[in-house]
């Protein structure tokens, strides 16, 4: 490596650099920096590693980057885990590691890698015990790839970083660029993204502990106007509010980080003027008073972060600051995009990002036209007259009041940016105006649509996730959890098992369950089990039985009633059988049939039928058929179908299904954490 090699890369009489000479096969290290943006204050050459220790021109904050080029050996790599384990007990200052590792350092970072190996183990223990953070790679899951047809692939380059340094370099995101020679893939670590506009209000839940907000609050709604319908004078009203909200805090209020360093300054105050002499008792008050103000802005803080971070497992109070801080930050990093991909083109631009996903959800949230089956003449289970009343009685204060004091108070706020705390807080004086507005929206069926406004967030599912089209999730029925469709799932594999029966499983996946679902299909299985009126005119959100939802008892169960598909008899505790036909956890379904071609033709008429009534789709590509026991015709009933042929052990609800308790593939996930 010589200078004029170098130079030739850019920046001119600003570039400095320093270089590890590569060494045989093994590749060298370069390292660059622009001599206006940074200043080298030492450096150190290790056998695999170059570290810098650097300070920022403009802030003069002083941080390490190491590049490091990983050995292939496992001498040599106990010898690299020292280098990096010695720059650590050399400065302490934020650090960045970045480079090629030549190891990976999870599962599913390497192709057809089915377990842990030594390596990769004392990798995570390496990161572990240097408080290293990966951050999670967008634009692809690998670093390179090669072999035959570049069918071999992993991920042996990355960015890891220590808290510190993600504090002092927020909204940093590891990005991989395209390849044009190379069998690696070029890494970045950048900061921005697209960016977001203007920040929306967001009610600070804090503001609740500060002394006499809530008469200001009391005051406020009282003072706003409005006229006309109760829930157009409660949306002027919120409006009115985050104007004075947000003068009071600017004003008044101030920044929590700010007064709580004034706090401590004025306790540091009077620490010096106690070491020279004993303080009066008017000094005396003043020192107990800025503890106590210190004290205060630190519980305010901690209670914005612990809102902001969504950990509301951990109680505030502990001191549990720097884990919110650090939580908050990290959900913004894994749910940020650089970029995405609609309809396979990449969109980068803030204005074509923006533009991409109204126009994609538009068309994903518009309603089919095209002709749909009927169910007039399908009988499905009925609530009776007394029930159906029940549901239609007019809304009470005491109902509403008991609904809204069972919710998380900490939760995100919606568009309005007002959380369940703050309603809580302010029951007293507002619940006059919330009862009309049920009132309003019983007898109307309809209230103002800025009360019913929600945001449509985007999250990556996993890491690299950039295309809109990617869509794998699941969500909770209530009073039940996602462990229990899982164990009687594999309870049924395990019983065909034990009496050497022959099954099939049937995986059925639906696209995008809840964006395409048809509201007259709706509407029309909500009158059919006896639903009011009135209750279906609300629009209300209604929590089905989970084997009524999606075809239960009028689908699967009909075909289970009429002999067109049998399921699976488990005989229970006490000798009561039990048939299990399927498995619905919200869009995650599972069909149990015999290894019989008819049943499975039966089962592909229901789910045609099914398509033509509800609006929703099968995805065949994606769904399978997995045989349980010796099933010698299962490549024809996939064709019957239309599916691909799965095998054991699976996944569903994102654990083992028909894997054997004891092996090690079952737990290696759980043992990697």
């Amino acid at each position: 490596m010589n200078e004029g090699m170098v130079r030739s890369l850019g920046a001119g009489r600003f570039l400095d650099w320093g270089a590890l000479e590569a060494q045989g096969t093994a590749g060298g290290i370069l390292i660059c920096w622009d001599k206006r943006t940074l200043e080298i204050l030492e450096m150190e050459m290790g056998q695999f590693t170059i570290s810098c220790r650097l300070r920022n021109v403009e802030d003069g904050k002083t941080w390490i980057f190491t590049g490091v080029y990983g050995p292939f050996s496992k001498d040599d790599r106990d010898t690299f885990w020292g280098e990096l384990g010695a720059i650590r007990g050399i400065w302490d200052d934020p650090w960045c590691v970045g480079g090629d590792f030549n190891v990976t350092l999870n599962l599913g970072e390497r192709s057809n890698q089915g377990r842990l190996t030594g390596a990769m183990r004392r990798f995570a223990q390496v990161t572990d015990e240097l408080e290293l953070l990966d951050i999670p790679l967008h634009g692809g899951v690998a670093s390179w790839s090669g072999g035959r047809n570049n069918q071999a692939w992993a991920r042996l380059d990355r960015f890891l970083v220590t808290q510190d340094w993600l504090d002092c370099f927020s909204g940093v995101l590891q990005c991989r660029l395209p390849r044009p020679v190379s069998d690696h893939f070029p890494i970045i670590l950048k900061g921005g993204g697209v960016r977001k506009g203007p920040s929306p209000f967001r009610f600070e839940n804090m503001w609740l502990k500060v002394e006499g907000f809530k008469d200001l609050l009391r005051g406020w709604w009282q003072e706003a106007g409005g006229r006309g319908r109760a829930s157009f004078r409660v949306a002027s009203k919120l409006k009115f509010l985050k104007d004075k909200i947000k003068s009071w805090n600017r004003e008044v209020f101030g920044r929590v980080e700010v007064n709580k360093n004034l706090a401590l300054q004025q306790v540091e105050f009077w620490d010096r003027v106690e070491s020279g002499r004993s303080l009066t008792e008017r000094e005396s008050e003043l020192k107990t008073e800025a503890k106590e103000a210190f004290k205060n802005w630190v519980l305010l803080e901690e209670t914005h972060w612990r809102q902001s971070s969504r950990e509301l497992w951990l109680r505030e109070g502990d001191k549990n600051t720097g884990f919110f801080h650090r939580m908050a930050n990290a959900h913004r990093r894994n749910n940020s995009m650089d970029k995405i991909k609609i309809n396979g083109r990449w969109l980068e631009e803030e204005r074509e990002v923006r533009e991409g996903i109204v126009n994609a959800f538009q068309q994903l949230l518009s309603e089919d036209q095209s002709w749909k089956s009927d169910i007039e003449g399908l009988q499905l289970k009925s609530l009776n007259h007394a029930e159906a009343e029940g549901l239609e009685q007019p809304f009470t204060e005491a109902e509403i009041h008991l609904a809204l004091m069972g919710m998380n108070g900490d939760k995100a706020p919606g568009p309005d940016g007002f959380t369940v705390a703050f309603w809580q807080f302010c029951w007293e004086f507002v619940k006059e105006e919330i009862v009309d507005v049920f009132k309003e929206f019983y007898e109307d069926k309809s209230f103002a649509k800025s009360l019913n406004s929600t945001f449509l967030v985007l999250i990556p599912k996993k890491g690299g996730a950039e295309d809109l089209g990617i869509s794998d999730q699941s969500a909770c029925l209530g009073g039940r959890q996602i462990l229990d469709a899982s164990l009687i799932a594999n309870e049924v594999i395990d019983y065909w098992l034990k009496r050497k029966e022959k099954g099939v499983i049937c995986k059925l996946d639906i696209e995008k369950a809840y964006d395409s679902i048809n509201w007259n299909f709706l509407m029309k299985v909500m009158r059919k089990m006896g639903f009011g009126g009135p209750v279906v005119e609300m629009d209300l959100v209604v929590y089905f039985n989970g084997k009524l939802f999606y075809s239960g008892q009028w689908g699967a169960g009909w075909a289970v009633d009429g002999g067109f598909i049998s399921g699976c008899s488990i005989q229970g505790r006490g000798g009561m059988e039990l048939n299990v036909s399927h498995l619905l956890f919200a869009d995650d379904t599972i069909i149990f049939c015999e290894a019989r071609q008819d049943h499975i033709t039966y089962l592909s008429w229901i789910l045609v039928w099914f398509e033509a009534a509800s609006g929703l789709r099968i995805n065949l590509a994606k769904s399978e058929v997995i045989p349980v026991g010796e099933v010698e015709d299962i490549e024809m009933l996939a064709v019957e179908l239309g599916c691909k042929v799965g095998t054991l052990p699976s996944v569903y609800l994102g654990l083992p299904l028909g894997a054997k308790h004891k092996a090690t593939a079952m737990w290696m996930g759980l043992k990697q954490e």
